[in-house]
């Protein structure tokens, strides 16, 4: 597991660590841990795991994927809830939602030790033999402030689909 860099200092929060890999069929297997005081922190309630907007409004866990030759990229959204989302860009921030039947299998949120593990569908990632990854997770204080993390971030304002913060390669099985 890789840890999180936090954009700007949270005390509330020890660690956020990600990491990626394959499992036997060639989906993409993400897994998100949390070490925080959970009771500062506003996780969203286990729910019907729904396509759901804006999640990145909230905690959530985020994994960009780009194929390494290419410009376009993907976006996915997880909650601990079991929300989800998915956007499909062809270059820098441009793109929306991704019009497909995307349904990641969210295998565990628990509210202990937050972790969120996901399964992404080979059908769903983008193109290419090698491809790099962004990991970032937002993650909101009972206040309502928010808190940037990501393997790696640019200059200036957090910026999740920066190229910079695509700091992870993996080769397709």
């Amino acid at each position: 597991m890789a840890a999180l860099l936090c954009h700007e200092p949270a005390p509330w929060i020890r660690s956020i660590r990600a990491s990626a890999g394959w499992d036997t069929v060639g989906a993409l297997l993400l897994d998100y841990r949390l070490d925080a005081d959970l009771a500062r922190l506003r996780i969203p309630k286990t729910g019907a795991g729904e396509r759901s907007d804006r999640l990145w409004r909230h905690t959530c866990f985020e994994a960009f994927v780009q194929g390494c030759d290419a410009p376009a990229y993907r976006e996915f959204n997880f909650s601990p809830s079991g929300a989800w989302q998915a956007y499909a860009f062809s270059d820098y921030r441009q793109g929306g939602p991704r019009a497909s039947s995307l349904a990641p299998r969210i295998e565990s949120a628990e509210a202990g030790d937050l972790r969120v593990s996901v399964l992404v569908s080979p059908a769903d990632l983008p193109p290419g033999k090698r491809l790099r990854l962004g990991l970032s997770a937002v993650v909101e204080s009972e206040a309502g402030d928010l808190s940037y993390w990501a393997l790696a971030h640019p200059p200036g304002r957090p910026d999740f689909h920066h190229a910079a913060g695509f700091a992870l390669e993996l080769d397709r099985p």
